[in-house]
């Protein structure tokens, strides 16, 4: 199945989480979701971006936005992961399908075929979709980079709640650089060229300077 493009309605599942709890995606209507597949329980890079959405929990929760986590391990693997890590949000064991793969990893296009060391294998690929309180698809991270993902998304729900349009897959939308302050340091009269003070407006007075201590110089010089 392809990724679900924003603007589309998130496709419909219900999953068993770490406790055995049924959760429905229509549960969550009028919320803000967070919803991303990752590959395995306890793995390294799996572990690290669990513990990044961990330590942003509070702040998730602050505005009001849910976290799910889904995998193809089963419940006893969710219980023991969030167990190990203290991981305080709701796991999904999307442990049914067939030989296309986990069903709802395959209804939302994250399990497919990919490059691993070289070889094409078929599995899941790291992928987040943020999901609107009308239940429609926002925004879409593929193929994530762990280092950083958590902070990202919170921003993206963050700026979703203020209103803004978020229209860019995959990566945060470009903030345009801060105007660079002027600079008042010269040479050769080129602005910022290095770190040599200007000195305009200032000659005046350098001159009278230079020509007091010229007249003692010849003062003494006389005696």
């Amino acid at each position: 199945m392809p990724l679900i493009e924003t603007g589309k309605p998130a496709p419909a599942f219900t999953l068993k989480d770490q406790h055995g709890k049924s959760h429905a995606l229509k549960d969550y209507r009028g919320q803000t979701v967070v919803l991303y597949f990752y590959p395995e329980d306890d793995t390294p890079l799996c572990t690290a971006q669990a513990c990044q959405f961990r330590d942003h929990h509070p702040e998730f929760t602050k505005i009001k936005a849910v976290v799910l986590g889904i995998s193809p391990q089963g419940v006893d693997s969710k219980r023991a992961f969030a167990d190990t890590h203290a991981l305080p949000f709701t796991l999904l064991a999307d442990d049914a399908g067939g030989p296309a793969g986990p069903k709802v990893s395959v209804l939302y296009g994250a399990w497919g075929d990919k490059n691993m060391y070289g070889k094409a294998v078929r599995g899941m690929a790291r992928t987040t979709y943020l999901i609107g309180p009308d239940g429609k698809v926002v925004r879409r991270w593929d193929r994530v980079k762990t280092p950083g993902h958590a902070a990202a998304v919170l921003g993206a729900v963050k700026a979703l709640q203020s209103g803004e349009r978020l229209t860019v897959l995959g990566t945060p939308k470009k903030v345009p650089p801060a105007k660079a302050k002027k600079t008042t340091r010269t040479q050769g009269g080129h602005a910022g060229y290095s770190g040599i003070a200007a000195t305009r407006g200032k000659s005046k007075g350098v001159r009278a300077v230079a020509a007091r201590a010229a007249s003692k110089g010849a003062a003494r010089r006389s005696r």
